[in-house]
């Protein structure tokens, strides 16, 4: 059994990468995610981005019990940060992957180190799972910026899937790439070469820089 698992119920408070601190009521746990209810989300977060976990602490006010149901089959014996994601699959959900801005659509694909995401604003995104730091499921009467299923129609296009992220990047050689939603100028440039897992990008001005794989937290190919 999860050693977590005999405090589903009570209150929580995680305090995750960046001094974010998340609070509510804990839901269930596997054996690299837990899952806790804010009082109208639930949130889904990787354990390997949790630095500690404060439990029995008081609440200012009251957390109402969930009246939704959380996005995995009952019958399951654990859960975990792969039956999440794939159980999320046409869902609209909010995710949240670089230090100040979430990314809201929907799961397209689930590989063996990474995600396809799809957001009306981005795009195809793809995300490698070890960089994602928590999900939330909308509310299923809500759509991402209202837009409604003309506009955001929950058909997820056939993008072609490598089974790694590398070698999916690898597909992209000789094309421009966004990474990490283009947040520095550095994060925008022409794909040149990946070996050894260092990506060549030549940005704007021609200047050739070299971003380390591991750390690359999202990749859209405009």
């Amino acid at each position: 059994m999860n050693k977590y698992q005999h405090y589903v119920g009570e209150t929580v408070e995680l305090t995750l990468s960046g001094k974010i601190k998340k609070k509510g009521i804990l839901i269930d746990t596997g054996s690299n995610i837990v899952v806790i209810f804010d009082g109208k989300d639930y949130i889904y977060v990787p354990l390997v981005h949790v630095h500690h976990l404060h439990f029995n602490c008081e609440d200012e006010e009251e957390i109402a019990e969930p009246k939704e149901v959380p996005i995995w089959n009952e019958e399951e014996d654990t859960i975990s940060l792969r039956k999440i994601l794939n159980n999320a699959k046409g869902i609209f959900t909010e995710i949240f992957v670089t230090s100040n801005q979430s990314v809201h659509g929907y799961v397209m694909n689930v590989m063996n180190d990474y995600f396809t995401f799809f957001s009306p604003v981005h795009k195809t995104l793809y995300i490698p799972l070890q960089h994602l730091k928590w999900l939330i499921p909308y509310n299923h009467q809500h759509r991402p910026y209202s837009l409604d299923s003309t506009e955001l129609p929950l058909t997820p296009a056939n993008v072609p899937s490598s089974r790694t992220f590398e070698e999916q990047c690898k597909r992209h050689i000789g094309k421009v790439t966004v990474f990490d939603l283009g947040m520095h100028p550095y994060k925008i440039g022409k794909l040149v070469n990946i070996e050894n897992g260092q990506l060549e990008v030549v940005i704007a001005r021609n200047q050739t820089i070299y971003i380390n794989i591991q750390h690359i937290k999202t990749v859209q190919f405009p």
